[in-house]
Order: C-alpha cells, then sequence, then structure tokens
C-alpha cells in the first residue's frame, strides 16, 4: 500500500467522510455479468432518470461509529411546491419508516428521500423538515411531510449512541448530484449487512425499447437484510456455506443460535420518467420486492421491508386547479413491471460486490463477498465467460 493511501485510510477512520469510503466501486458487471433482458442506463443507475440526485453522508469515527445519510432528490428544484407523484408499498413492516402514510393517502412526495438508521430517522425528519423550511419561497409553509426510511446497522455502528447529526443529514441532501453514484459501505450501507456478507447501497437502471416509450426505470437499494444469496439464479450462498439457517439444515435437531438468522430489513427506492400515476407506481413498488426475491430474500418476520417509487412526470405545483395528466395505460405497464424487478436485482447485486469488510463496534467485523470465489462460482454455472478477466472494468 501507498503512503497515500495508508494516510487515505487512516484518515477515513477518524473522520465523518461524504461520498466514497473505498477507493474503488466493483460493480456486478464488473465481473462479466449481465442480469436481465434489459439493458441498463448510461450510469446503471437511480440518476439515470433525469433529474434525480443522489447523495451521502458517510461516519466512520473511532471503532464504534459505522453508520450515516443517504438522500435522494427527485428533482434538484423546490419540491414542496412542484411534487412528484409517488407510491409506497410496505413488503414487511418491520421497520420505522417515516412519512409514508400521507404519501400513500395523496400519491405525492414533497421532500427530499432520507436513509439512515433506525434510532437516527427521529433526527434525520426534523433535519429535513427545517431544511425543508428554510427554502427560499417557503416562508409561509406550516406543514411538511419528511420521508425517511431505515435499516438496522446495530451489529456494526454504535446505534445506540445516535451519531448521526442534523448537519449530516443536510449534507447528505445538499451533496447530492446526478451522474455515477458511490455504492457499498457508503452512507446510509456503511454499517449495514446484507445475505451473509457486508451489505450496503447499492443502484441500477433499465432502458426500455424505443418502441416503448424509451422510459427509465432505476432503483437504489439499502441491503441489510438476511436470506439465501442467489446471484442470476445461482444458489451463490449454500456454494459459499454462508446462509440464513443453516445450522438447521446441516445439524438436524440442534438449537437455534441465539441471534436469529432472519433478522434486517431493505429500503428500496424507485424512480421512473414514465408518465405513471400514484396507483400504478403502487404496482411498480409491488413488483420491487419480486426483485428482491430474486437475490435470496423471503421477507423474513424481521425484514422491514418497504418501497417507495415516484415519477418526474406529472408534477404538482401545488394549485387548486384541475389539470389533464398524460398518463400510460395498465396495459403498458408490464414492461415497466419487469424493468423494476431487474434494476432492483442488479441493484442489491451491485451492493454485494462494492462494499467492503468492515470492523466495528466492539470488534464485530462483516466480510465483504469474496469476489474471487464468486466468479469461479458463475463461471461454473456458465454465467459469465470462462475466459472473462479477473480484473475489474474501468
Amino acid at each position: 500500500m501507498s503512503l497515500r493511501w495508508l494516510a487515505v485510510s487512516l484518515l477515513l477512520c477518524i473522520v465523518p467522510i461524504t461520498g466514497m469510503a473505498q477507493s474503488e466501486s466493483v460493480r456486478v458487471r464488473d465481473l462479466g455479468l449481465a442480469p436481465g433482458l434489459f439493458g441498463p442506463g448510461p450510469h446503471n443507475a437511480l440518476t439515470d432518470v433525469a433529474g434525480v440526485q443522489v447523495g451521502h453522508r458517510t461516519l466512520v469515527e473511532g471503532d464504534s461509529v459505522r453508520t450515516g445519510v443517504t438522500a435522494i432528490r427527485p428533482h434538484g428544484g423546490d419540491l414542496f411546491h412542484d411534487k412528484v407523484p409517488a407510491a409506497v408499498h410496505v413488503g414487511n413492516g418491520f421497520g420505522k419508516a417515516a412519512g409514508v402514510l400521507q404519501v400513500q393517502e395523496l400519491g405525492t412526495i414533497e421532500t427530499p428521500i432520507v436513509l439512515t438508521n433506525t434510532l437516527d430517522v427521529g433526527t434525520a425528519v426534523a433535519a429535513t423538515v427545517d431544511w425543508m423550511l428554510d427554502q427560499p419561497g417557503n416562508e409561509e409553509v406550516s406543514s411538511v411531510n419528511a420521508v425517511v426510511g431505515e435499516t438496522n446497522d446495530g451489529v456494526l455502528n454504535d446505534i445506540r449512541g445516535q451519531h448521526v447529526t442534523g448537519d449530516d443529514v443536510v449534507a447528505a441532501i445538499e451533496s447530492a448530484s446526478g451522474g455515477p453514484v458511490a455504492e457499498g459501505s457508503v452512507g446510509a450501507g456503511t454499517g449495514t449487512r446484507a445475505l451473509g456478507w457486508k451489505g450496503g447501497i447499492g443502484t441500477s437502471s433499465r432502458l426500455l425499447p424505443d418502441a416503448y416509450g424509451a422510459y427509465t426505470v432505476g432503483a437504489l437499494v439499502q441491503a441489510n437484510y438476511g436470506g439465501v444469496l442467489r446471484i442470476d439464479g445461482v444458489p451463490v450462498g449454500e456454494r459459499l456455506g454462508r446462509y440464513d439457517f443453516r445450522s438447521v439444515v446441516e445439524e438436524t435437531g440442534d438449537e437455534e443460535t441465539p441471534e436469529p438468522d432472519d433478522a434486517g430489513s431493505c429500503m428500496i427506492v424507485l424512480a421512473t420518467d414514465a408518465p405513471v400515476s400514484p396507483r400504478n407506481l403502487e404496482r411498480m413498488a409491488r413488483r420491487a420486492m419480486l426483485g428482491l426475491a430474486r437475490t435470496g430474500s423471503y421477507a423474513s418476520n424481521g425484514s422491514g421491508d418497504f418501497v417507495v417509487a415516484f415519477s418526474t412526470q406529472n408534477r404538482r405545483p401545488g394549485d387548486a386547479t384541475p389539470r389533464p395528466d398524460s398518463l400510460l395505460p395498465n396495459a403498458r405497464m408490464s414492461l415497466l413491471f419487469l424493468a423494476t424487478v431487474e434494476a432492483t436485482e442488479e441493484a442489491v447485486y451491485n451492493a454485494l460486490t462494492a462494499a467492503t469488510t468492515v470492523t466495528g463496534r466492539d470488534g464485530h467485523t462483516q466480510e465483504a463477498l469474496p469476489l474471487d470465489r464468486l466468479r469461479a462460482i458463475l463461471r461454473d454455472a456458465g454465467r459469465i465467460d470462462v475466459n472473462e478477466s479477473d480484473a475489474p472494468r474501468p
């Protein structure tokens, strides 16, 4: 390791950072795998939906703080006075998401979507509300519905310390931008674990064919859940010997381990530029759970699986004047459903392959998915070219 990278590594251990917490990001397509039927957008990210922005605030402090904030802005303008149509689906409700009931009731989102850890939801709500009220033009606003999601990173992070501050939340919101999105052990994914390995933030997108509108669907996940890892249909978790209830399966009659295998959660954010109604956005959000299932999730008892979906079209300026909307009919939704499933699935893969091994609270270590072994498994299964280089693609 060079002196430069040694200095950077030491710095990351003692101060909060914004952006990536690793020197490189290896995505599943870097391994030669191209899951799904539809191709991705130029960045293979949520931000391929024009106008959508993502920002992170990563907190790595001492030997116990491994957490952060990820913020999604549906557009860079005034969200309160230019709301976007939206919907929420709850796959399993073991979670502490804020603001979802109003989204379900009114079908709009009026703030950035913020992701963090379970015990810092309150801080994130307060900071998002304050930030919105401080925006020009909001001087007379008296009610704001902040949308905040969470997963529990308490194994690697001192979650009881509630280390996320309002400044961290604002930093994530104000750093949000389009283009490539940092993945893995960053932002709200800094301390997460998924499917037996280090989890994190992952994202992906799909482009529909020109004949079907050339619409884009993007997904971003905060992966922190259990299951039996499958990648492109290959039972990777079983072949690596790490999966939920292994002790039950391989040692018949033994009691389960004290810590339940089926704990964890996943937050999913969907974006599209297709002109779809909140009702059909909710139908898309339901299909995101099918993408999660493809990765090996079974939506366990302890998993809080929430999907927030929005469209950048047919915005709501807040006036009381009726307005006509140009909406896709139900018969045109199936391709968007498939794009949703594929983007969600690959977003999880990217969260896993981009994540790094992290040691945190009480010395707990969560290993990153071993990419060399993963390549071998995928090659043996015929999913990637046997001549594929082991080196990540630029």
